[in-house]
């Protein structure tokens, strides 16, 4: 009997270590690499907005491919700060002085209102002019993308350790910073 049972414990460390262990590495491997090739495209992307000043439908469509090429799916979020300035006047004793100051003041787009933008609901060509989103030197562009499914090592990792890592997205990259060219 316990002989059996010896033999019954090599076969399944055999197993483990043939084929589950070089299944997980290798899944975690690929997750390495969708990190690789998400966070090149964003970094390309979001640069190539910031030295350009605008978004193109086809610079937006050449970003997802890239991104889609690694199989997972993602949650693309973009976020545009336009600068503005407001001088600043007196309030009480005499209104409409300038008091020589400026406010800096930030308006808001994100991802919906461009999408709109580059993406109307009309039959007008990708390339045309209407279609392009600009942006300002000064502005701030910020892209976030992040998996919405489950990565394989995830998966595998779940199956190795018979846990549950929920919904808790692997593949995460925010990066952005100021607009410094009109190039249109």
């Amino acid at each position: 009997m316990s002989n059996a049972i010896s033999k019954f414990a090599a076969v399944l460390l055999a197993v483990v270590v043939m084929y589950i262990y070089p299944a997980a590495e290798a899944s975690q491997r690929q997750d390495d690499l969708s990190r690789i090739v998400v966070y090149n495209a964003v970094t390309q992307f979001v640069d190539a907005v910031r030295n350009k000043g605008y978004i193109s439908p086809v610079m937006y469509e050449q970003f997802l491919e890239e991104i889609q090429a690694t199989g997972n799916e993602f949650d693309v979020q973009m976020e545009h700060l336009h600068k503005k300035y407001h001088p600043e006047y007196t309030d009480a004793a005499d209104p409409g002085t300038f008091q020589n100051k400026f406010r800096t003041v930030y308006d808001g787009y994100y991802t919906s209102d461009i999408m709109d933008y580059i993406f109307p609901n009309t039959t007008v060509p990708k390339d045309d002019e209407s279609r392009v989103y600009k942006l300002t030197a000064g502005d701030f562009f910020k892209v976030t993308v992040k998996n919405v499914n489950r990565t394989a090592g995830t998966v595998m990792f779940d199956f190795v350790t018979g846990a549950l890592t929920g919904e808790a997205a692997v593949i995460v990259f925010p990066y952005g910073g100021m607009v410094l060219n009109e190039d249109y």
